[in-house]
């Protein structure tokens, strides 16, 4: 079909836009992954705008030396992949009885559920909490209490709330139970939401910063994001002579910007490499179980 001049302007106005919404995202990125990669007199000069100049990896070797790096960086491995599984696990066995019309608290826990999205008791009386059952200073902390985020709940519901019903009545009159219900059918079927829900619960883990700032005084446990923190905010000559270790002298000579940014690069890197194994379940998961029509 032939466009009229009215469509032209508006697909060419969402095309502008669409464009413009990409540059003022995706430049900030090229820009610190190519500050991560330059020289420091380039930096220095402010000669770099968009890609690098003078390549160098001079950062990453004296960002990568620095032990609390990777000590941080096993900690936030740690909590993303542990607390991820156990989300996933907690999620399912939450969601799905809350699918199943035949259950009859099913309206009371959905109320309760939905409840604690807007209301919660306070920092201080969680701090507290947390502080009595000995979870502070552990590793559990960063797990045990985002342990099920209802937002997913309600979405791994309806995506279990949308499979057809004779699916779960043909395997009940074939002697399965709940459990085998829930793991050989409901699970399989809904993968692609369980997918978009990995990676919401991945990046919320390995972005967690405000939990690890309040319940992790040990560094030992501190996650990347902490690491990241002291970099970014508090860098100052000490940090830069305990990066550099031996090479201290070589740490001051290299730009302050640069090892933020470097830190930056490394801190975001893995996500940026799962995100395309998972990239083709986002947009069906997320529309999985949605109301149609």
């Amino acid at each position: 079909m032939k466009k009229s001049s009215t469509d032209l302007i508006y697909y060419g106005l969402v095309y502008f836009i669409t464009c413009l919404a990409i540059l003022v995202t995706l430049y900030p990125f090229l820009y610190v992954v190519s500050v991560s990669f330059s020289s420091v007199s380039a930096i220095d000069k402010q000669q770099v705008f968009l890609y690098p100049v003078d390549f160098t990896i001079s950062g990453y070797k004296m960002v990568l030396q620095y032990k609390e790096l990777w000590v941080s960086f096993y900690n936030t491995v740690w909590y993303t992949v542990v607390g991820t599984t156990l989300n996933i696990v907690a999620t399912c066995l939450a969601a799905f009885p809350l699918s199943r019309s035949h259950f009859f608290l099913r309206r009371k826990l959905n109320f309760f559920i939905a409840f604690t999205m807007y209301f919660s008791g306070g920092l201080i009386p969680l701090y507290m909490l947390l502080t009595t059952l000995g979870l502070y200073n552990t590793r559990w902390v960063m797990v045990v209490p985002v342990l099920v985020i209802t937002f997913n709940v309600m979405i791994c519901r309806s995506a279990f709330e949308g499979i057809p019903k004779e699916i779960f009545e043909s395997a009940s009159i074939d002697g399965a139970n709940d459990i085998t219900m829930l793991f050989r059918l409901a699970v399989p079927i809904v993968k692609p939401t369980l997918a978009v829900l990995t990676l919401y619960y991945a990046v919320f883990h390995w972005n967690n910063f405000f939990s690890a700032l309040l319940y992790l005084g040990n560094q030992e446990l501190q996650p990347l994001q902490i690491f990241l923190r002291r970099v970014l905010i508090m860098a100052s000559p000490e940090i830069m002579q305990r990066m550099g270790g031996a090479t201290s002298t070589g740490a001051l000579a290299v730009s302050s910007l640069q090892v933020r940014y470097v830190s930056i690069v490394v801190s975001i890197l893995p996500i940026i490499m799962i995100y395309p194994f998972i990239q083709r379940y986002f947009v069906k998961g997320i529309t999985l179980g949605a109301v149609k029509g």
